[in-house]
């Protein structure tokens, strides 16, 4: 579970929780209010990252505050689980929802350092179904130099949120759907509950550590 060879491939792309954190946007198109939401949360990373009064610590808890503002976790986990998510009962669905996010934020958040000396070009916007929109974006420098980072977002009572971020064509809900599908097969929702808060225990750390 969370080996395949995509997906470790976009976890070395980008923090796909704070990918936004990589620098602030060179260049970018006048756009709409989904485009300048991802401007504005890069700004607001910036001045986390920048902020040497900072713990470590309290650095990453505030970029975890953030993007639970700036991401929709519960659309992400019905979109990773898709028909799956019937099958879970309510309180699974909203267990679910904590544990995929905390693995996220586990997982990609540890990251954040590899990538502070590269910078991000705000693109483009593109119109899709059910009336989201993709804010396009490009990385400029380091290792990644040139990979193309879309967020796709969905607006909720007036305000846009990221429900997937798409690497290089790698579309993250797409990968987790895939593995969590085997998952559900084979187990059931328990197991992959299961599976979930072993990751995050394993992934937790002391915050004296």
């Amino acid at each position: 579970m969370y080996g395949s060879d995509p997906l470790r491939r976009v976890a070395r792309l980008a923090v796909v929780l704070f990918t936004l954190l990589l620098a602030a946007p060179l260049a970018a198109d006048s756009g709409g209010a989904a485009l300048g939401l991802i401007q504005e949360t890069v700004d607001e990373v910036l001045d986390i990252l920048r902020n040497d009064s900072l713990t470590d610590e309290k650095r990453r808890a505030n970029l975890e505050a953030l993007a639970e503002q700036r991401f929709d976790f519960r659309t992400m986990s019905r979109l990773v689980l898709a028909r799956n998510w019937k099958r879970l009962s309510t309180e699974e669905q909203d267990e679910f929802v904590v544990e995929f996010t905390q693995y996220l934020a586990n997982d990609y958040g540890d990251r954040i350092e590899r990538y502070d000396q590269e910078e991000v070009e705000v693109v483009g916007e593109q119109d899709e179904p059910r009336g989201d929109v993709t804010v396009k974006t490009k990385i400029v420098g380091g290792e990644n130099d040139g990979a193309l980072v879309n967020y796709r977002m969905r607006k909720r009572d007036d305000t846009w949120k990221i429900i997937d971020v798409v690497i290089e064509g790698i579309s993250m809900v797409a990968n987790f759907r895939d593995q969590f599908r085997d998952v559900m097969g084979r187990e059931g929702p328990s197991a992959l509950l299961g599976k979930l808060r072993e990751k995050n225990a394993e992934g937790s750390k002391p915050a004296d550590a």
